[in-house]
C-alpha cells in the first residue's frame, strides 16, 4: 500500500531503486485538519513529504504574530525544514494541516546520502527549492504591492484551489490570523467583496462566486 502511494506521487520522478529505499525507511503518518505538523523551535531529524492533503506553512515572529507563506501539496516537501535539518538549526516556521493529510517522514541522514547516490533526487531537491522560492517571492509581492482587499480575495481563491471546494469552512478570525491583520478589517472587506458579488457569506462559511 505504501509503495503504491509513493509510486503514485513520485514514480514519474524517481527510479525504482530510490522508490524502494523511500518505502523502506519512510514513516507514514496521517494528520487531521488543523493538526500541528512542524513547530517553531523544533529540530528536525525527519523531513515531511506530502502524499495527500495540504500543509500550510506559517512564519511566526517573536510576538507570536503569524503570516501564511505558502502551502505544501501532494508531491511537495518542505525545503526549509530540509535546510534547517542539515545545518542543525531550529525551525523558524510552523506547518499546520490545512486538510486531512498523509505525510511520509524520511530520516534526515538519508536525504543527504541520496543527494550523492541519485541524480533524480538532486534534481527533485533543486526543483523543490525553486518552487518554494517562487512562492516566497509571490508572498513578498503580495505584501508589498497588493492592497488588503486584493490580498484577501487572492487568499480566498488560493484556499479554494487547496481545498478543492468553492465553499470554505473558515472564520473571520482565522483569515485575519492568516493575513496578519485584525478581524474587524477582514469583516469589513468580506462585506465589500459580498457587495461586489465575488463571495457569499454564511456563518463560519464563505462561498467564492467567481474564479
Amino acid at each position: 500500500m505504501l509503495k503504491e502511494k509513493v509510486t503514485s506521487n513520485f514514480g514519474h520522478v524517481f527510479e525504482s531503486n530510490l522508490i524502494d529505499e523511500i518505502v523502506r525507511v519512510g514513516m507514514l503518518k496521517k494528520v487531521q485538519e488543523n493538526d500541528l505538523l512542524l513547530d517553531v523551535g523544533q529540530k528536525f531529524d525527519k523531513i515531511p513529504f506530502v502524499l495527500s492533503g495540504a500543509i500550510k506553512i506559517i512564519r511566526e515572529d517573536e510576538n507570536g504574530d503569524e503570516l501564511s507563506l505558502y502551502f505544501l501539496e501532494r508531491g511537495d516537501t518542505c525545503n526549509i525544514s530540509f535546510g534547517s535539518g542539515l545545518n542543525n538549526e531550529h525551525s523558524k516556521i510552523k506547518g499546520i494541516a490545512e486538510r486531512d493529510s498523509e505525510i511520509l517522514f524520511i530520516p534526515l541522514e538519508k536525504l543527504e546520502e541520496w543527494m550523492i547516490a541519485y541524480k533524480s533526487w538532486r534534481n527533485f531537491i533543486i526543483n523543490s527549492y525553486n518552487a518554494r522560492l517562487s512562492e516566497m517571492l509571490e508572498a513578498i509581492d503580495t505584501l508589498a504591492f497588493m492592497k488588503m482587499d486584493q490580498r484577501l480575495y487572492k487568499h480566498l481563491k488560493d484556499k479554494v484551489k487547496i481545498m478543492d471546494s468553492a465553499i470554505l469552512n473558515t472564520t473571520h478570525e482565522q483569515i485575519a490570523l492568516d493575513l496578519n491583520t485584525s478581524r474587524v478589517v477582514i469583516s469589513r472587506l468580506l462585506k465589500k467583496l459580498e457587495k461586489e458579488h465575488k463571495i457569499k457569506l454564511f456563518r463560519n462559511k464563505i462561498e467564492i462566486l467567481t474564479s
